[in-house]
């Protein structure tokens, strides 16, 4: 499975259902009537379009979306939700993280006090991670124990090792307005930040 396939699958994933768990239900069935080889090499793309989007400053997008608080789990399901949105929306992110103000699931959410976001509506996508996996189990009739083998083939795929151990850029103050203002200006705008605890 190369990029293209991998997101024409994300993309058709999108058309065919509309709740996270929906189109979780869509690509497992969808990957579970695939070779296996095709299964491993969607979670190595999968690796590859979040390690492109591992950056401080969508980092500092989320913390702001967020409220200020996005942990280091956060940010890689916050990374995976990107992925769902599609090929455009993740590339216009990477190249420039306040697009992410533009998506219609982020509108979605602006106005709204964080503790009423719903799951379907929260951004994030930690179950993303897992569907490969999933399939990969189904295939080998080992459900419940086959992260190891599957990992370990995931690892042989790989052209590069696992990516960077540290977001690319530089990290900067979410919480210094100014500089928020000047680098996530719309972000900026509809997020207001949580108050520092004392």
């Amino acid at each position: 499975m190369d990029i293209d396939s991998f997101w024409e699958l994300i993309e058709e994933c999108r058309r065919q259902a509309q709740s996270p768990d929906e189109r979780l239900a869509w690509l497992r069935g969808e990957l579970s009537r695939r070779p296996l080889t095709e299964v491993v090499q969607f979670q190595v793309r999968l690796d590859e379009v979040t390690h492109e989007a591992f950056t401080w400053d969508l980092w500092a997008a989320a913390d702001r979306i967020f409220g200020g608080w996005c942990s280091d789990d956060g940010f890689c399901y916050f990374g995976l939700w990107m992925v769902g949105l599609g090929r455009g929306a993740i590339a216009r992110a990477v190249a420039d993280p306040d697009a992410l103000a533009d998506t219609p699931e982020i509108q979605r959410l602006v106005g709204s006090p964080r503790e009423m976001w719903n799951d379907d509506d929260w951004p994030g996508w930690k179950s993303l991670d897992y569907v490969a996996m999933e399939a990969y189990g189904v295939l080998t009739g080992v459900d419940d124990d086959c992260g190891d083998a599957f990992y370990e083939a995931v690892g042989a795929e790989r052209a590069d090792g696992h990516g960077r151990s540290e977001p690319l850029g530089e990290r900067w103050n979410v919480r210094s307005e100014e500089e928020a203002a000047r680098k996530l200006p719309r972000l900026s705008t509809v997020f207001s930040l949580r108050p520092l605890e004392r």
